[in-house]
Order: C-alpha cells, then structure tokens, then sequence
C-alpha cells in the first residue's frame, strides 16, 4: 500500500500524471497560480475539478489536447476530479510568454526596453545587466509583483539617456559609483561584502524591524547600495574578521574566532518577504522509473535459459528512487509553509544521478547561476562540482544526506554539510567517555594492520580526554581486535570476558560502523552483562541497525549519539505528519528522508530570508525550531565550509523507554 501512494506522489511531483474520467458536463475551468520548475521548464499544475474534461482545460491554458496528452500520457484514456496535471507554460516562438502578466501596458520603445525573463534571472541580476537601479525596475512596471513572475514573463526596463534603441548587451557593464545621499535625520551606511539588514542593525545597535521600516523599498541589501539608519551616530569602527574575499559581492570568509554566540532560544520565523529562487538536485532515476517492463532470465529449463517478460505493476516504483522522492516531498511541504508567511519560493528540481554527465551539461547551461540556494547532489564527486562552481557565485549549497567524510568543505565556504561526519561523532563521544574515567574501557576495532585513519583518531581523542581527567598511569584502557567467530570457533564470547573486571565498571566502545563488528560484539556484551556491571558506547549507525533485537539496547542501557530526533508529541511533528498524509497520502517513516528534507529547506530558506548574505558567514545566528534536527554549523578552518555539529544522545533505558539524554 505505501508504495502505491509513493508512486502517487512522485507522479504528483516529478514523472507522470495518472488520469480517468469522471463526468460529462463542462464547466468554467479556472486556470492555477501554481507553478513548478521541472529540468528548466515551468509548467502550471493543475488539479481536475469535477465537470472538467481534457478538452475544457487545455483550451483554458491556450494549448491542444494533443500537448496536454503528450505532457500527461495517461490523460490518453481521460481525467478524473482530484488528480494532477502538468499544463506547460505556452511561449511564442522566440520563448516570451503568450501570458501577459497582470497590469502590462501598450509597449514605450523609446523609454523601454521590453526583457524576456530567463531561468534565474532577478530583479538585482537585471539592474546589474542593464545599469539600472532596482528601484527604478520595480516603478516602470506598476501593478506588477516582479518577484513573483514566471520564466518568460515580460519586464519593462527603462532605457537610460545615453542608451540607443540598438543598443544590446554582450555582458553586464561594470556599476556606477554610487554618491552617498543626503537625507534630514538619517545616516547612510554602504552595504559592504558579508552585511544583511540585521548585521547592520546590530553595529548601529537598532532592530532589524527598524531599519527594514526605514528602507522599505530595499528588500536585500547588495554591495554597495546605502541603507538609511535613522537618528543615530555613526558607530565605533572595529576590526572586521574578513580573511579574504573573491568576487566581492559574494565569497567571504569569516575567521572559525569570528562565530558569533548561538541563541539559547528558538529564532521565530513568523513575517518574511521577497523572493528566492532555490534548485533541487536529486537523483530520481526518472528514465528508469519510466521502464514498465522487466526481462527474467534467472530461470533455467532444461540446462537453457528461460527468459520472460514481465510487465511491471502501475505501482512500482524504482527502489533508488524512493528516499529522494521523499525528501523532494519534505522539500514541498517546508516551501509551502514559508509561503504561506509572506516568502515567495520558486523550486527548479533537476535529476542528478551518479554520474557526473548530466551535472556537467546542466551547469554549462548556467541555469543554477541565478540561484540563491542549491539542495543536493548527494554524492561526493558531484558535490565536489557544485561547490566549486558556486563557491565564486557565493550561493550556498547543502550536502542533504551524510558523507564519508567531511574534507570537501575544505576551500568551499559556502558548502554545508547538513548531516554530521564521523570525526563528530568521535569527538562527543570521546567527550562523554571522559565521564567515566575510573571505568575499565575496552575499546574494540577490526582494524587489524593498525592502518584505518578513523580508528587512531578515535584512540587519540579518547587518551587526550581521559588524560585531561586522571593520571596517565590510573588510566585503564584495553585495546581489543575484533575477529569473526569462525575464526575462534565461537570463542569470542570468552576472549571479551578476559578484557573484562569484577573491580569496576566496563565501558565497551564499538570503534566499527560495521554491522557485524556491532552486533556480535552487543549480543557477546548482553550474555556477559549478568556477571560484569558494562555499558556500551557506539558510532550513531548503531541505532539505524534493523538486523538486532532492540531488546540488547535496553538490557544494556545504551546510549548512542544521533543524528536525528523526533518528538512525535510536538505540534509541529504532529501538523507534519497530517500536512504529509493529506498531501501525498501516506505518513514518513522515523527513518524517511522526508524529515531531513523539509529541516533543510525550511532552515535555510527562513535562514537567508531573514539575514540575507549574512547567513551564509554566520548560520549559528539562526536557530529555528525544526522537526528532526537542531542544526549547530561549525567551520573548523579559514576558507572551509560549515559541518553540522550537534548530536542528540540518545538513551535506552531499561523501563524500555527512549529518550534524550539531559546534556
């Protein structure tokens, strides 16, 4: 049942649309103001009212029955109410919509130039093309929500004086120096690379909402522009922590010293405005999704193949595809929720699979360049690709599932890696091992050439923390080889004992993310528990472990670092669950994707709504309540990326209870 509705919803937001007919009169068909991005094209989507046929809509949108049918296959052998069609945005042959957008005007070719809206395209981008102010865009086009047009809408731009009627433009002219304006009762402030309105509040110690009061007509404040701060002094200069800048506008890096202190509490996210436009790069195997036929040839008749053909269920659903179909619908849901307090989001969802092809061809277009947020790739090579393209564009990009490793974000600072790498993990719980420094700790790895990186570093930051708590010599520090139990014939059981002591408490610590290092040694520890007082210590993927009895968990009181936590008591996790089983009907798993996608995107949407560029340098000014996660972003390092840092520990206690571990 969960994978009919899976396929439901990926049909709902990436591949195809599935239609019957239901009804026979035609009604007034009323055409939708939603709009998706899919692979650069924007289509509306459509939901069939009842009354509706395929004819009545695709001539409400201004297309033949034959596009809407080639756009939508199924639509083939009809509609029905509630389903969902793609109805694509109808251009002219030179690519302008044929819609008009509300409040246009008779064309002025002698005061303007009339521009055709590409994919990525701003408001800023276009002053900057064509050396106008932003202002003056936004007042040649009255009537008009400039944020909020689609790909292809026309906007007027007002020519300058100097300016042919022939004039084109190869590239963007360099901007003029701007003059320091003069105004009764307010000081102007340059925006320099790195400040948002509420950095340069605080310097001129005023509230974000005040200054935004002062400079309604300036939403995001760019390099150089001047911000008016109202009936102040000019503040105290102080020494900027700026190591370097590349691109001024964009690439700053702040020095790991220059953090600023994280807020206790949750920062509201209630009033937001603008507009951003956000790509999503995930691999959902579309072309594999559209392959209905599957070819059997694993059976043999009489020592010679036997090859069938099978004809795949309306249902299925390429299994690759299944948890990034999920998190696109986290995605959704979290944009839907910032729109719906004054934020307007358009999502540009492109298929990014393994190979670095598709990735490559899609840059080359420059379509991610207008970008204000990239969700994704997932794997490390092509993530490698996209920082490196971003980084002197400044647009942040975010890793959305976890890594190897974290050495990418060296030389990408404005990378961020959403899910904690190994080293964090060691690092808590080497911290929490120092707690229980009078214990006898068994520290337990297979690495037995002594050549895994992983296992020495964990063994390092173990020893400095039990050293900063007791003498060297008072440590009681055991190192034990893991082997399988074919190698003892069973014996292994006895081997951990000997590590053990009847004199203190044991504190076993699994150094292995393998499953079978974990498991054989957790059920050895649970038989041993009856005679020796033990606890284990554990990486996070212990928890995600489905093979073991969660019963030795509880036995044992475990207690594992996560990165995730979900309070299903919470009212927004509630709402969530609801919003997800009313949209896509079905609810996320604890361990779906869906969760980490809707955190994402609603912390780093809110993010640069509410502090503009100034996020990008300084993410742990922002603290939003989220479902799952409680995002801490860190950069160890001058010109690195931000590595989440937080954890959650997470305790199985022996009531057969599991909850969060005060810290």
């Amino acid at each position: 049942m969960r994978i009919r509705f899976l396929i439901k919803s990926l049909s709902l937001t990436i591949i195809l649309m599935i239609f019957s007919q239901v009804g026979w009169s035609q009604v007034v068909v009323e055409k939708s103001k939603d709009k998706v991005v899919i692979s650069g094209v924007t289509y509306y989507v459509h939901q069939v009212k009842k009354g509706e046929t395929a004819y009545s809509i695709s001539k409400a949108y201004g297309i033949t029955v034959e596009e809407l049918t080639k756009e939508n296959p199924p639509a083939v052998y009809g509609i029905k109410e509630g389903q969902i069609l793609r109805i694509p945005l109808k251009t002219d042959s030179s690519g302008s919509s044929l819609q008009s957008p509300a409040g246009a005007t008779k064309h002025d070719d002698s005061r303007f130039i009339y521009h055709s809206l590409k994919p990525g395209e701003t408001v800023y981008f276009l002053s900057k093309t064509y050396d106008v102010s932003e202002n003056e865009i936004i007042e040649s086009n009255p009537g008009i929500d400039i944020t909020k047009l689609s790909v292809g809408s026309e906007i007027a731009i007002p020519r300058k004086n100097f300016m042919s009627s022939q004039q084109k433009f190869t590239e963007p002219p360099k901007p003029e120096v701007k003059e320091q304006p003069q105004e009764k009762g307010y000081i102007y402030h340059q925006v320099k690379a790195g400040e948002s309105m509420s950095s340069i509040a605080e310097k001129y110690g005023l509230s974000t909402r005040e200054l935004r009061r002062a400079n309604r007509d300036l939403r995001f404040p760019q390099v150089g522009d001047f911000v008016k701060v109202p009936g102040v002094a000019e503040p105290e200069k102080k020494e900027e922590v700026v190591a370097a800048a590349v691109d001024t506008a964009a690439r700053v890096i702040i020095a790991p010293e220059a953090r600023s202190e994280r807020p206790a509490a949750y920062t509201p996210v209630t009033e937001l405005n603008g507009s951003l436009d956000i790509a999503v790069l995930l691999p959902f195997y579309l072309q594999e999704n559209t392959v209905r036929v599957e070819v059997d040839s694993s059976k043999a008749v009489r020592g010679r193949k036997n090859v069938k053909v099978i004809k795949r269920d309306d249902d299925w659903i390429y299994p690759r595809s299944i948890d990034f179909v999920e998190m696109y619908q986290g995605i959704l849901l979290a944009a839907d929720t910032l729109r719906s307090i004054g934020e307007n989001i358009n999502i540009h969802t492109y298929d990014i699979k393994g190979d670095t092809v598709e990735l490559t061809r899609l840059i080359s277009t420059g379509k991610l360049a207008g970008m204000d947020l990239i969700i994704g790739p997932v794997y490390s090579h092509n993530l490698s690709i996209v920082a490196s393209y971003a980084r002197d564009l400044g647009i942040p990009v975010v890793s959305p599932v976890p890594l190897f490793d974290n050495s990418v974000l060296e030389g990408n600072p404005q990378l961020f890696l959403s899910s904690s790498s190994l080293e964090v993990a060691q690092q808590a719980i080497a911290r929490k091992i120092g707690e229980y420094s009078d214990n006898n700790i068994i520290f337990i790895h297979s690495d037995t050439l002594g050549v895994d990186e992983d296992v020495k570093r964990f063994k390092k930051l173990i020893m400095s923390e039990l050293t900063a708590k007791i003498p060297y010599d008072d440590i009681k520090f055991k190192e034990f080889l893991y082997y399988n139990r074919s190698m003892f014939n069973n014996d292994s059981i006895n081997r951990l004992s000997h590590s053990m002591t009847d004199r203190s408490a044991n504190l076993v610590v699994i150094a292995s993310e393998e499953a079978p290092v974990i498991s054989e040694t957790i059920i050895d520890v649970h038989s041993l528990s009856k005679k020796f007082d033990v606890r284990v210590f554990g990486y996070p993927v212990m928890r995600e472990l489905d093979n073991l009895d969660p019963k030795y968990f509880f036995d044992l009181d475990i207690l594992i670092y996560s990165a995730s936590w979900i309070d299903y008591s919470k009212p927004d996790v509630i709402q969530f669950n609801s919003r997800f089983r009313q949209k896509f009907l079905t609810e996320p798993t604890e361990k779906s994707y869906a969760w980490q996608g809707y955190d994402i995107a609603y912390y780093f949407i809110s993010g640069l709504a509410l502090n503009g560029k100034d996020f990008i340098v300084h993410p742990e000014k922002h603290h939003p309540d989220l479902l799952q996660n409680d995002y801490d972003f860190v950069s160890k390092s001058i010109g690195s990326g931000f590595e989440n840092c937080n954890l959650f520990p997470v305790r199985y206690t022996k009531d057969y209870e599991v909850k969060l571990e005060e810290q």
